[in-house]
């Protein structure tokens, strides 16, 4: 038997090449912009912070008619024209006047960002690559997972030196140069629309009714609760754990270095492991640090467990939550059942935080919030075990 054709690898880097800039430009600069918007602006920190959770929920609102359009074939137009997008509310953004106007430039970027980010680009490796998606997935997580590195201190540097609204300018050029001819010039002769019979005569809304597409929700919601409830909170939850102070600004700082070195060692090792069995275990790696957490508070060594097993379990559960619907579910629709999950997601993404700032009291600081979210953990990886035993494709 042949083996089964890997993927395009020039077309994934320069696939990842857009991811890098994209979410440099747009998603890590936001909090670059936060002040000098309010300084001009007049906005609180509350007001301000509001275009940001627009932006999450204009994203997860697009998200399934996206989907569906590059399922149907049109994968070329979406991601130009959302890159296209971009470049219009980085425009917009530079000439806000007024509240009113920096929120109607983050739901034009929300919705952008729908055509252009993961959710999208992993649907069409996917696609095109439907015996070796998984391998190009990690490849656009593992460059992706550099933009933070790249762009704050890129976007930082064109703030502090041209002003924020040239900055704007600057960022809009970039993607100009780069993002629209990357899809545009790439992303031709996309395969065509699944036939009823080669999606096994499947419907994407049968398919949001199946108990492995359900159970995978309750998974990829869990989890971004989680991931989204921890970093707004953590410089002050290692402080309460009485940790010194070298410790509660080293431990966030290395968490992204481990995450990249997460998709490494899934690149380069996983074809040792069977690949059900690596989805099964890496979910746990996400309430194990939690568990660290509660059970080492004040210890440097319980921050070090944390780092590096929320680390490592947060760089692989990215490629495990962008392939799993692929795996158990269905490939033909992949990108409309991926998108079906967009608007819950942004609603976990928003409402986490909250409450575990909510959660939070004097007497117990955050043992409650952080036990919640350990059983929160626990049971999304419960339901993952359970959609890959409903699995509605061959193992």
């Amino acid at each position: 038997m042949s083996p089964a054709p890997g993927h395009d690898r020039r077309l994934v880097v320069w696939l990842s090449l857009a991811q890098l800039v994209t979410w440099g430009s747009v998603f890590y600069t936001f909090a670059l912009l936060l002040e000098p918007v309010e300084r001009e602006l007049g906005l609180t920190r509350a007001q301000s912070s509001l275009a940001f959770s627009l932006a999450l929920l204009a994203e997860g609102v697009c998200s399934y008619p996206v989907g569906r359009w590059i399922d149907r074939g049109h994968e070329r137009a979406v991601m130009t024209g959302g890159s296209v997008l971009v470049i219009a509310g980085l425009l917009l953004h530079s000439q806000v006047r007024s509240a009113t106007g920096f929120y109607l430039a983050w739901l034009l970027l929300g919705a952008a960002l729908a055509g252009t980010l993961y959710t999208p680009v992993f649907a069409v490796v996917t696609r095109r690559f439907p015996q070796d998606f998984r391998r190009a997935i990690i490849t656009l997580t593992f460059l992706g997972g550099l933009a933070s590195s790249v762009f704050i201190p890129l976007s930082a540097g064109l703030i502090a030196g041209l002003g924020w609204r040239p900055a704007l300018l600057a960022l809009a050029a970039i993607h100009l140069l780069v993002c629209v001819p990357v899809h545009f010039l790439c992303l031709r002769g996309a395969p065509p629309p699944a036939s009823a019979h080669a999606a096994g005569g499947h419907s994407p809304a049968t398919l949001l009714r199946s108990a492995p597409f359900l159970l995978i929700g309750v998974f990829v919601v869990g989890m971004m609760g989680i991931t989204a409830a921890i970093p707004p909170h953590l410089i002050t939850l290692l402080r309460e754990s009485r940790l010194p102070e070298a410790w509660v600004i080293a431990i966030p700082a290395t968490i992204g270095v481990v995450q990249v070195l997460g998709r490494l060692l899934l690149f380069f090792f996983e074809h040792r492991f069977d690949l059900h069995l690596a989805n099964r275990l890496i979910p746990l790696l996400i309430p194990l640090a939690l568990a660290a957490l509660i059970a080492g508070a004040g210890s440097p060594l319980g921050g070090l467990l944390f780092v590096l097993l929320y680390g490592l379990g947060n760089g692989m559960l990215t490629i495990v939550k962008g392939t799993a619907i692929a795996q158990y579910v269905n490939r033909q629709h992949v990108a409309a059942l991926n998108g079906a999950l967009g608007l819950p997601q942004a609603v976990a993404r928003a409402i986490a935080p909250l409450a575990l700032g909510l959660l939070w009291n004097p007497q117990a600081g955050y043992r409650w919030g952080l036990g919640l979210l350990l059983a929160m953990g626990m049971v999304a990886a419960l339901a993952l075990v359970l959609a890959q035993r409903r699995s509605l494709l061959p193992r």
